[in-house]
């Protein structure tokens, strides 16, 4: 009997994921516009230290041998096939749509890595934090609180605004978890200024003022932008599947993470629906889960009343500040401190990610 054909469209947390796990079961294809995976809750660090770059940016044929890798962006799907930029027909038994959030970056990992060491990284540069004395972030939730903790901590001498439209940092967990984190940026004289918006294209250039949505006047010599990524599901808007996404542009899943209605078409990871954050911990549980499901419903028999169901998973998040603290939310309780620094901040879970991946957990590949 033919092997099955298992399509992965994107190459994030999830997809890479589901590829490892799977790439000795069928004939997975690998759809991706980059040829490497990034780890990417490691990546801020990577802009107060390059070098740490070389560790997260991995190449998919690192961890994923066994099948077919294909360097380009997805465009179109039918019943039977995914189109791609490249001009590809690719067939499938099985898809599964992992593409996360839209976000223009490198398609070469050497030119990625080049990006951290020239310090020409999207969201901000290495080169502009340390020649800045003064730096306004634009963003209050992870992304920003922990750029903000690892210029605080790296280089105490420079002055750290935050402006946060919400009433609070990290609205995505509870109000301790943002009280403590609050507390804990003041203490290192990181000055946040919530329930306001700041419009950056509107600064002057000369004297490198920008003014918040409250009149308040904010001197900086460089300013990052660390807000929200699109979904990336704007591809599927003219496909079979432009009524499966909900109002956000996710795509609505059922228990076994198939999208609903759909037998033979899954999604994993930040593109989905399921009611919970979004993080690289659950988009692997996505990931672990279909892998199995897959496995079940390759080898037939009727066996869909075995297939595993997902549930959402309590809000659980680290947030590192600076590389010895981090605050954390658990079910239960809510810690700031060295404990969960400890858990987190040293490596970013960056060993265990590459273990996880079939690889050696401090291996430099450039």
């Amino acid at each position: 009997m033919a092997e099955k054909k298992v399509v992965i469209v994107g190459g994030g947390v999830a997809g890479a994921t589901l590829a490892k796990n799977i790439q000795n079961q069928a004939n997975v294809t690998l759809i991706d516009p980059k040829e490497y995976f990034e780890i990417p809750w490691a990546s801020l660090r990577g802009l107060v230290e390059p070098s740490f770059a070389e560790r997260t940016v991995i190449n998919h044929r690192e961890y994923f041998k066994k099948g077919d890798l294909v360097v380009s962006s997805a465009v179109n799907i039918t019943e039977t096939e995914v189109f791609t930029a490249d001009g590809q027909q690719i067939a499938y038994d099985y898809l599964v749509i992992a593409t996360g959030h839209a976000e223009p970056i490198p398609k070469t990992r050497t030119e990625r890595l080049d990006q951290y060491k020239a310090g020409e990284f999207c969201m901000a540069e290495n080169a502009k934090i340390k020649s800045a004395s003064s730096i306004l972030i634009v963003g209050g939730g992870p992304t920003g609180v922990e750029l903000a903790a690892e210029i605080a901590v790296d280089f105490p001498d420079k002055k750290v605004t935050i402006v946060h439209k919400g009433v609070r940092l990290l609205e995505y967990i509870g109000q301790k978890a943002s009280s403590k984190t609050l507390k804990w940026l003041k203490s290192k004289k990181v000055d946040v200024k919530l329930e306001q918006s700041v419009e950056v294209r509107s600064s002057s250039e000369e004297n490198k003022t920008y003014e918040t949505s409250n009149g308040e006047t904010i001197e900086a010599d460089a300013h990052f932008l660390c807000i929200g990524k699109p979904v990336g599901s704007a591809w599927l808007r003219e496909t079979l599947l432009k009524d499966d996404l909900d109002g956000d542009g996710r795509i609505k899943v059922d228990e076994n993470l198939r999208v609903k209605g759909r037998s033979n078409i899954l999604a994993i990871g930040d593109i989905t629906d399921v009611q919970e954050i979004k993080q690289g911990v659950y988009a692997t549980g996505h990931a672990q889960l279909v892998a199995k499901n897959l496995k079940l419903l390759i080898e037939g028999g009727g066996k869909e009343n075995k297939l595993g169901t997902y549930k959402a998973q309590p809000p659980i998040s680290i947030v590192s500040l600076g590389r010895k603290t981090a605050v954390a939310q658990f079910p239960f309780i809510t810690v700031l401190g060295r404990l969960p620094g400890m858990i987190k901040s040293g490596d970013l879970f960056v060993g265990k990610t590459r273990k996880d991946l079939g690889l050696e957990p401090n291996v430099k590949k450039s």
